[in-house]
C-alpha cells in the first residue's frame, strides 16, 4: 500500500483582494475641550498625526469615539472636519450603530453627506433582537445610503452575537462588505471568512496577527490612538514573509495592549489618558466615564515608553 505525498506549497504572500478601507484602521478617540465641547482642532490634528504614521483609515463615533454620548450633529461634524484634515489619504468609516433601526438609517445618511466612506453598525444593544430582526436592521441600513457597511459583532456589549449563519446570509448584499470582529469566536469567523467575499478586521488588540494570518483584512485598534507605526508594521512584517518577525513584534505590544485594553477600564479611558500625557489631542472624556488615575497613567507612560524605545526604532 502506497500513501500519498503531498507536496508543501510554495512560499507565496499573495493577500486576498485590497480590503475595502485599507489594512491598518484606527477606533480614533474623540477629543473634547477642557469644558467637554467638541474639539474639532484637535481631531484634525489628531487624524493628521495617525493617517502620516501609517493609518490608512480612521473609524470615527465607534465605542473609542464615545458614540453613546456625542450628539448626531457633533457626529457629522466630525466626519467633515476629519476627512478635510486627511483628505484621500485614509478613508473614514462613521460610526453609525444605534438601538433604533430608524435612527441607524438617519445617521447613515448623515454620514455619507458628510464625506464617509462608510459605515460601521453595531448589533442593537440591550433590546436584544433575535437574528431575523437583527438581519433585516442590517440590510435596512445597508440599502439607506450608497455607503458600504462594516459590521461590528461585539455580543459582550450588545448582548447579541451576529451568528456565523446570519453573517453569510448578510454577505450576500453587495453593500455589506466588512465585518469588526469581537466575537472571540475564530472558528466563526474562519467559516464566514472561507464562505464569503467580507472583509474581516479584528476588533481585539491580541487577534491583531492571529486573523491576519488565516486572511483577515487588518485590524480596527484602539491602541493606534498612541502606537500606530508599531501595530503597522506587524502587519507589514507579515506582508514581507517575514513572520516571525511578526509574531515577535506583535507579542512585544502585549504589556502597552493588555493596560490599556484589560485594565477594568474602557479603552476609550486608558487611550485618552495616555494621549494626554503625551501632550497629543485627547481631552477629558464624557459622563459617566471618568478618567484614568494618575498611576493607571503612569503604568501606561511606562509601557508606552519601553515599546517605542526597543531597538530597531
Amino acid at each position: 500500500m502506497t500513501t500519498e505525498r503531498i507536496s508543501p506549497p510554495t512560499p507565496t504572500t499573495t493577500r486576498p483582494p485590497a480590503p475595502p478601507f485599507g489594512r491598518a484602521l484606527c477606533a480614533m478617540v474623540t477629543p473634547f475641550a477642557g469644558d467637554g465641547s467638541l474639539d474639532l482642532d484637535g481631531a484634525r490634528r489628531l487624524a493628521d498625526r495617525l493617517v502620516s504614521a501609517g493609518c490608512d483609515g480612521l473609524v470615527l463615533s465607534g465605542t473609542t469615539g464615545e458614540s453613546p454620548t456625542t450628539s448626531d450633529a457633533e457626529k457629522t461634524e466630525l466626519v467633515a472636519a476629519v476627512r478635510e484634515a486627511v483628505g484621500d489619504r485614509a478613508s473614514i468609516v462613521a460610526g453609525v450603530g444605534t438601538s433604533d433601526t430608524r435612527h441607524t438609517v438617519e445617521l447613515a445618511r448623515s454620514a455619507e453627506r458628510a464625506g464617509a466612506d462608510g459605515v460601521l453598525v453595531v448589533s442593537p444593544y440591550y433590546s436584544r433582537p433575535p437574528q431575523d430582526a437583527l438581519e433585516a436592521h442590517f440590510l435596512e441600513v445597508a440599502d439607506a445610503s450608497g455607503l458600504p457597511v462594516m459590521l461590528y459583532d461585539i455580543p459582550g456589549r450588545t448582548g447579541t452575537r451576529i451568528e456565523p449563519d446570519t453573517m453569510l446570509r448578510l454577505a450576500e448584499h453587495p453593500r455589506i462588505v466588512a465585518v469588526k470582529d469581537c466575537s472571540y469566536d475564530f472558528l466563526g469567523a474562519q467559516k464566514v471568512l472561507s464562505r464569503t467575499g467580507l472583509a474581516y478586521y479584528a476588533g481585539c488588540e491580541e487577534h491583531h496577527l492571529a486573523l491576519y494570518a488565516v486572511g483577515g483584512a487588518g485590524y480596527v485598534s484602539t491602541v493606534a490612538n498612541v502606537v500606530p507605526e508599531r501595530l503597522r508594521a506587524v502587519l507589514d512584517a507579515f506582508d514581507a514573509g517575514a513572520t516571525a518577525e511578526a509574531a515577535v513584534l506583535q507579542q512585544q505590544t502585549m504589556e502597552l495592549v493588555e493596560l490599556t485594553m484589560a485594565s477594568g477600564l474602557p479603552g476609550t479611558v486608558t487611550a485618552k489618558g495616555l494621549l494626554n500625557d503625551l501632550g497629543l489631542p485627547a481631552g477629558p472624556v464624557r459622563p459617566p466615564l471618568r478618567p484614568a488615575a494618575r498611576e493607571t497613567v503612569d503604568a501606561l507612560r511606562t509601557a508606552y515608553e519601553r515599546l517605542v524605545t526597543r531597538p530597531g526604532d
